[in-house]
């Protein structure tokens, strides 16, 4: 007989016990919103810098993928 699926059943079972609890005692303060906000604005902040870093390669590469759809005769709209 293999235990290799029980086990395996009761580890997840185990897990999802871990991770789902049936209370949780939090508390939001009032710094968490403004440090939401900070972290939403470093993820924009550094989503422009990297595609202000490769917006020429960004750009070859629409140019590149667009001319070919003229070329092949495949306009679209």
């Amino acid at each position: 007989m293999e235990y290799r699926p029980v086990i395996t059943v009761a580890v997840l079972l185990f897990l999802s016990h871990l991770m789902f609890p049936e209370t949780a005692y939090a508390y939001l303060d009032p710094g968490t919103g403004s440090y939401l906000l900070q972290v939403g604005l470093a993820v924009l902040v550094g989503a422009s810098f990297a595609i202000k870093i490769y917006w020429r390669k960004i750009k070859t590469s629409l140019a590149n993928h667009f001319s070919k759809r003229k070329k092949d005769g495949k306009n679209s709209g």
